[in-house]
Parts: structure tokens; sequence; C-alpha cells
């Protein structure tokens, strides 16, 4: 099912996904016009989208997503959003207010100006860490949708996103003003990888600092499946195709899918060795400290932020959820998306890799400048 002649909004647009998803859609779907919204939309976003723009109407939305009126306005005319835009937060150092406000709120907003304007489809990106894991650290391994896990999320950004994927789930069936019903999905990426990671950067920067050597935060046998980013964005094309599609619009709706490709499952430390191997990179044999003694660690740290918070706001670079993250086997299948979907991942794991390395190796003589100083 062609998307041809929509309007669509991507929220998110200049972000890591939300750039590649618009990409996309401009080179594979004729669409009359694609709204990018975003707090701040940077001109050379534009200059690189347009190459590919044919005929494609590019329409600039900067503004908050907290507030209503200017979301009513841009979702006015549109008949599709991808809902990519979400404060990202693994340390716990945003206020729950900020990312609340814009997580779940935002979420809110938006699913209600669809409502008032008579917008049909609404595809939200979840992610995996509305899973888990828990704070057993208890494994999952190849995982699908009907997997039963019990969890009690901690990290702030977790329980967020779950709380926003929620309210999308839920307004699935929504009557709209018109008299026609909203369709929602949502898609549950693992961690991605690719083009703009910044995570990645932020790694090879700490491997500088370590005489170029990658530090360890991740056992071996903690396998992780990561997701390259063009993968993903092809993820959100497909469901969107299918949301379009009459004969798969209730198969789809209301569900959630995780989206994963043919990465080989690997540690996330191993995983970041992988991709920055090439560029001479070692990377530490094992943890600076037994794990055990890594928790133990992490809770005084913990407890001592938690004292000064009156004070000053202190944000450790590591906490226990992290550490927990980092170290439990955590593998899903992308199967369901396949078959309901029509999923099938775009580049291999070679691909991406090649993909990753070249854009590391164009980054790495700033990395190394702005480190040196």
């Amino acid at each position: 099912m062609s998307l041809r002649g929509d309007v669509c909004v991507v929220t998110g647009a200049c972000g890591f996904l939300g750039k590649r998803l618009v990409q996309l859609l401009l080179e594979e779907e004729k669409m009359a016009e694609i709204r990018l919204l975003d707090k701040h939309v940077q001109p050379q976003v534009l200059l690189t989208l347009e190459d590919c723009r044919g005929s494609t109407k590019l329409s600039v939305f900067e503004g908050d997503i907290r507030d209503a009126e200017f979301v009513r306005k841009v979702c006015r005319g549109a008949s599709l959003v991808f809902h990519t835009a979400s404060i990202i937060d693994v340390n716990d150092s945003v206020e729950y207010r900020e990312i609340h406000g814009v997580n779940v709120k935002g979420t809110q907003v938006l699913l209600e100006a669809c409502i008032q304007e008579n917008v049909v489809s609404f595809i939200y990106t979840s992610t995996i860490e509305v899973m888990g894991p828990n704070p057993r650290g208890e494994p999952i391994v190849n995982g699908n949708e009907d997997t039963i896990y019990n969890c009690t999320l901690k990290f702030t950004y977790s329980k967020t996103k779950k709380e926003a994927e929620q309210c999308t789930l839920h307004a699935h069936g929504e009557v709209l003003q018109n008299g026609g019903r909203l369709a929602t999905c949502a898609l549950r990426p693992m961690y991605i990888f690719g083009e703009g990671c910044r995570f990645l950067l932020g790694h090879m920067g700490d491997g500088i600092r370590n005489k170029d050597v990658l530090l360890r935060m991740s056992r071996r046998d903690a396998l992780v499946n990561p997701v390259y980013v063009g993968n993903v964005a092809a993820a959100h094309l497909q469901a969107a195709r299918g949301l379009k599609d009459p004969q798969k619009r209730n198969l789809i709706g209301g569900k959630f899918y995780f989206i994963a490709d043919d990465t080989p499952p690997v540690s996330y430390s191993d995983f970041n060795h992988a991709v920055m191997s090439p560029l001479g990179f070692g990377i530490q044999e094992k943890l600076m400290l037994p794990l055990r003694l890594l928790y133990v660690v992490c809770f005084f740290v913990e407890i001592l932020c938690a004292l000064l918070r009156p004070v000053v706001r202190v944000v450790p670079p590591l906490n226990r959820q992290l550490l927990t993250m980092l170290n439990t086997p955590f593998t899903f299948s992308y199967q369901r998306a396949e078959k309901d979907l029509g999923y099938k991942p775009r580049y291999s794991w070679e691909e991406a890799r090649l993909h990753t390395v070249e854009w590391l190796a164009s980054e790495l003589p700033k990395e190394r400048g702005r480190i040196r100083g």
C-alpha cells in the first residue's frame, strides 16, 4: 500500500532516527507533504534532504510538542503521524517533570490533536527498555510479543516511554471529529546504532581518553541484539503502509512490535568494539571491578548523590539499573513484525557495520581534537 499523495508529520525530525525516516520517505514515497516537527530544525538538515525531495513539499515546524495549539496546527490536514520525538536519558540526569512532560504529556497532546484534526494513523517509536530488564537481571533470549516478563521499571526514561506507549495503544479506535477512527501502533526497536548515534560517539570519546582502549562495562555473555537505524526507519515505513491498508489496519492497530535485524547477538561493550576495532581501538579484557562489587559501589554513590541533591544535583556516570541493563542477556525476535508488517531488514549486518565504521572514521579526528582541546 503506497503513501502517495499523503501528508505526514514526523516529530523529532532532526533526531537520529527522524532524519533517516524522512530521507527514506522522500526516496520511496511520492508524498504530497512531509512536515518536520522539532524544537529546532537545522538548515543543514534541509540541505541534505534536497537531493531526494522530488516534488514532495517539506514544511518546517519549530516548537514545543507540549503546546496543544501549536501541535494542532501541525496536524491540521495530515493523515499520518510518526512520533519519534522523546527525551532519551539512561543516567536519570533529566528532571522527572521535564522528561514526563515531553515523553508522556507530549504524546497525549499529539494524540488529542490527531483526534481533533482527523489524522487517521499514528505510529509511536517506543523502545526495548519498556520491557526491562528488571532489577534482578533476569534474562530473555529470543523473546517475542507474547513473552511474559515481570518487571518494575526503575529508569524514569523507561517508565515514561512505557506510559506513552500505553496511551498510544489505548487510543486505537478512538472516534475522530469527522466520525472516522484513529489507528495506532507502537514499534519497540532494540538499541539503535548507525550514522549519527551519539552513544557510539560517547564510547569512542571514552576510548580516546583511555589511550584508544574501549572501557568494558558489560560481560561477554550478556548478549543483546542491536538494530541498524536504516532498518528501524524501514520498519516505520512498513507500519505506515500497513495501517493504510484496510485489510491490515485492524490486524496491526493497537499492537506493539519488536524491531530487530540480523546483527549478531553480542554484549554492548563488544558491539562497541566490533564497530571501532577497524579504527584501531582495543577493549579491556575484563570489567574494571567484579560485577557484585560494582553494584555495591553504585549503591553508595547513589546514596551520596541523593544526600547532596538538596544542595547540588550530581549525576553519577553509572548507576545500578544501567549496570543491570548492560549485563543482562536481552534479545528479541522480529518475526511478528515480519509476519504482520511485512518488515524485512534492508541492510545486512555487514552493510550496517560498514556504514557505521565509515561514519565513525569521519568523526574520529573531530573527537580527538575536541578531547585534546
